[in-house]
């Protein structure tokens, strides 16, 4: 059974705007030439990587709530000049959008069973159709 991780997403007010912000992060990496691979560095190393690459994803809490999700295709564990170990999260660049779930702050990040992550969010319910601050009035409204 797959586990995940979820973060908190700091400085991001929207899934829109972290979309936004992955694929300009690609597109400046393309202009440089190096890889547009998606990757998220932390400083703690998870100890049950086997797990979280048998399907996990990194979910991420956005304004005190879990909203998108992204899948975990790598975690390459490295160690900075300090020779600290920290490891870079290899991510999907698409988001998932889930159901939204509160989350209190904390630091760092967490373990998530897959039992307890929310669900995804029907494709219907996140097309293009619907403004992303309708959508999430729909969904505290539990109309979607």
């Amino acid at each position: 059974m797959a586990l995940h991780l979820v973060k908190l997403c700091v400085g991001v007010d929207s899934p829109d705007q972290l979309q936004q912000y992955i694929e300009h992060r690609q597109v400046l990496a393309l202009s440089a030439g190096v890889s547009d691979e998606q990757v998220h560095t932390t400083r703690m190393v998870p100890t049950r990587i086997e797990e979280l690459l048998d399907g996990g994803s990194l979910y991420w809490v956005i304004k005190g709530s879990i909203q998108v999700r992204q899948k975990l295709i790598d975690i390459r564990v490295l160690k900075d000049d300090g020779g600290r170990k920290q490891c870079e999260l290899v991510l999907e660049p698409h988001l998932v959008h889930t159901h939204q779930q509160p989350r209190r702050p904390f630091q760092g990040w967490r373990y998530l069973k897959a039992e307890d992550a929310p669900a995804d969010m029907r494709i219907s319910a996140v097309s293009g159709d619907i403004p992303e601050s309708m959508r999430q009035e729909l969904q505290e409204l539990c109309l979607i």
